[in-house]
């Protein structure tokens, strides 16, 4: 017997609909006018489309329909937000909702988003109030993006975010994270409980496991009436970290992947200094694409080389010129290698050493 549920697409008035369908959609939307973009995106929207679609035929209830439905809704909602601000660095800010408006953390926390905005970046927070709100304090409502979660016993949205369009309500936190991340060029985590704790991870675990980008994560707090650091992240990195570490079950370079902040102004300047030379990083099919601000000199290339040798699967790791499939940032030199896809800590200890190389 075939189980195989029967697909509509494999009909080829179907397909033929459908293919007609989405050039008519794209020709009423508006078009780029670039054919080769156009036609990608084209392609990609038909199989999306076509998906839809299989739908009918996999049995699935009227739930399932209903959560996939609703989640491509506000991944679409949210893309059109961001990408209207392409360009524009931007920070997640995590942390309680609990942090009371006197606590040390939450004047840390407005103070950091006042520094990062003072360096043209726009802040992102869960939109409610303790930290979050203090993450918008800081940058103020024009430069904050707020990402809401609908829940029965939290606020929607702080009193700075909301009636902003910038505020966005997600039912799903996957899809709510997925944002996060996905247009986040730096992470600040201040002390918070469960919830902190899982955006913290999840970041950790996408970047330990090459699924996101490398980016700064830096772990920032208040400080007490003498100026010294109120120490919730060394307990944490102590009891958690060390204790991952000591047992084997993360490898020695993944603590490097994050760092414990004595400031927002240090903060600031970790996050800063990542960005010093590194500008960002891409796939060109199995090769790891570095982009620079500025170029490297022959000899940095070679000690690069030299030095993180265990990320090269074969060949070296030059400086070169955009590839012919890379639309972003043509005029950038980069630096490209094959990557052995292992040792994301390692990755940024190597990104570390770019950012520290005197100018050529």
């Amino acid at each position: 017997m075939n189980d195989r549920p029967h697909d509509p697409t494999d009909d080829a008035s179907i397909r033929s609909r459908l293919q007609e369908l989405v050039r008519d959609a794209g020709r009423v939307a508006g078009e780029s006018g670039d054919a080769l973009k156009d036609g990608r995106r084209r392609r990609h929207v038909e199989e999306l489309a076509g998906t839809a679609l299989k739908l009918l035929g996999d049995g699935l209830d009227v739930g399932q329909v209903k959560l996939l439905e609703l989640a491509l809704k506000e991944m679409r909602r949210s893309y059109r937000l961001f990408n209207r601000y392409r360009g524009v660095r931007k920070v997640s800010i995590f942390g309680s909702a609990r942090t009371p408006e006197g606590h040390p953390d939450y004047h840390a926390a407005r103070e950091f988003g006042r520094l990062m905005a003072a360096e043209s970046w726009m802040a992102i927070t869960g939109a409610g109030d303790g930290i979050m709100k203090a993450g918008h304090e800081g940058p103020t409502r024009e430069a904050s993006f707020g990402l809401s979660i609908r829940l029965p016993f939290e606020t929607n949205a702080n009193s700075v975010i909301a009636g902003d369009d910038k505020l966005l309500s997600f039912r799903y936190f996957f899809t709510r994270k997925l944002m996060f991340v996905s247009h986040s060029d730096a992470v600040a985590v201040f002390p918070g409980g469960f919830g902190t704790m899982d955006e913290i991870f999840e970041v950790l675990t996408l970047v330990q496991t090459g699924k996101s980008p490398i980016v700064p994560i830096v772990l920032v707090e208040g400080s007490g009436p003498d100026g010294q650091s109120l120490g919730y992240w060394k307990r944490w990195q102590f009891g958690v970290v060390e204790n991952l570490l000591s047992q084997g079950w993360i490898s020695a370079e993944d603590p490097g992947l994050c760092e414990i902040a004595s400031s927002p102004a240090d903060a600031v300047a970790r996050i800063l200094r990542f960005y010093h030379r590194y500008h960002s990083s891409r796939y060109v099919d199995d090769h790891l694409v570095i982009r620079l601000k500025r170029p490297l000199s022959d000899g940095q290339v070679q000690e690069l080389d030299r030095e993180f040798r265990p990320l090269v699967k074969t060949g070296h790791i030059h400086q070169t010129g955009a590839h012919e499939s890379e639309e972003e940032h043509p005029s950038l030199p980069r630096l490209r290698f094959h990557f052995a896809k292992r040792g994301f800590g390692t990755l940024r200890r190597m990104i570390d050493r770019i950012n520290g190389f005197p100018e050529a």
